[in-house]
């Protein structure tokens, strides 16, 4: 008779499945060693996870919305990341003194408008030559707001020939010369008031030589310095030459001013020099460089300033 065989016995498996965790824990064990902890605060330290990427420069707003035509309001401008902005342009112009307060804030001093009209320009923040991102670009809104907005207003509107305000002041071109009419056109704007011995009327027709002839100008100013606040300044104390201030000149240095205009722009170049611009009628000019004028237009001329009072 043929003895039946049995099935053998089963293999434990408990050997098995110890070995596969302690396999598992010596896996974990050594990922725990060659992985980086969690750091104190929580944060992880794994690249690219929570590690801080800096946020790129944007720009906000800017405050005040609104400033002079001739410039110089201080703005702000807010935003995030802005510790690196070393320009800020308005309509495409300079801003001055930019001054970086923190991550988040930045000043500057407005420049004026290309042509001191009303107008309105978008403010924009540089880091080099890179343009910060703004979601919506901020616009300040010039206006004229001073005497001296009224009267570079009214002088860089009216100084071409073709722009001559006739209807109200005539000319003077035809009898010597429109320079002094118009400049004391622009003192008008200003805020000046005429007077018993400074006036114009009937498109000039009507007027005293204050008004009209520069040497009689330039007396009828030194005669009334004191009223108006006026102070003589010479070419090498341009430093104290503001826009809105008078310059006569006198061509042949024989004592008598020829000419007259007004100073549109005081421009301070970056080999520390100072040049002054000015607008004028006669040889009409928006920004006629002084010094070019007494060395190039007319050689061995002559010229100095009235300076007027801020208003």
């Amino acid at each position: 008779m043929t003895p039946s065989l049995r099935p053998a016995p089963a293999r434990p498996r408990r050997r098995a499945l110890v070995a596969v965790i302690a396999a598992a824990a010596a896996t974990a064990l050594l990922a725990g060693c060659s992985a980086p902890a969690p750091a104190a605060d929580g944060r992880s330290l794994v690249p690219g996870v929570g590690s801080g990427v800096s946020a790129s420069p944007e720009l906000a707003a800017v405050s005040p919305a609104a400033a002079s035509v001739s410039g110089g309001d201080v703005l702000t401008l807010t935003g995030t990341a802005l510790d690196g902005v070393d320009r800020v342009t308005v309509g495409g112009r300079e801003a001055a003194d930019v001054t970086v307060v923190s991550g988040t804030e930045v000043t500057a001093v407005a420049p004026r408008t290309a042509e001191y009209q009303a107008d309105s320009g978008e403010v924009v923040a540089w880091v080099g030559d890179e343009q910060v991102a703004a979601e919506v670009a901020p616009v300040v809104q010039y206006e004229v707001r001073t005497g001296i907005d009224r009267q570079l207003s009214y002088a860089l509107k009216h100084w071409q020939r073709e722009d001559y305000n006739l209807d109200e002041w005539g000319t003077l071109n035809p009898v010597g010369g429109d320079c002094a009419n118009f400049v004391s056109q622009t003192l008008i704007q200003r805020g000046w008031e005429m007077t018993d011995d400074w006036f114009s009327y009937d498109q000039s027709a009507n007027r005293t030589g204050s008004w009209g002839y520069v040497p009689a100008m330039d007396a009828w100013l030194e005669a009334n310095a004191e009223q108006y606040g006026l102070t003589k300044l010479s070419s090498e104390q341009r430093d104290q030459v503001k826009v809105g201030d008078i310059v006569m000149f006198d061509w042949e240095r024989n004592g008598t001013n020829n000419h007259v205009q007004i100073v549109s722009d005081v421009v301070h170049e970056a080999d520390g020099s100072i040049s002054i611009l000015m607008v004028g009628h006669n040889k009409d000019t928006d920004f006629r460089d002084f010094d070019e004028t007494i060395t190039v237009d007319w050689p061995g001329g002559a010229g100095y300033f009235w300076s007027i009072p801020a208003a």
